[in-house]
């Protein structure tokens, strides 16, 4: 009986703190939308496949 009582508290709190952790989640990803959109693009090099030189590790 003892046994039960503290896994159904457990699971009572488990479910408790899930649910608590996804509300708050669900708030800062709405308030991040519009800060993702301000951020400046990062800058992307091509990689030069074509060369057949590769230089010698030091």
């Amino acid at each position: 009986m003892t046994f039960f009582t503290i896994l159904f508290l457990l699971v009572g709190l488990n479910t408790i703190l899930m649910l608590f952790s996804l509300k708050n989640m669900n708030k800062k990803a709405k308030t991040t939308n519009g800060e993702i959109s301000d951020k400046s693009n990062s800058k992307v090099y091509p990689i030069d496949l074509a060369k057949s030189n590769y230089k010698k590790a030091i």
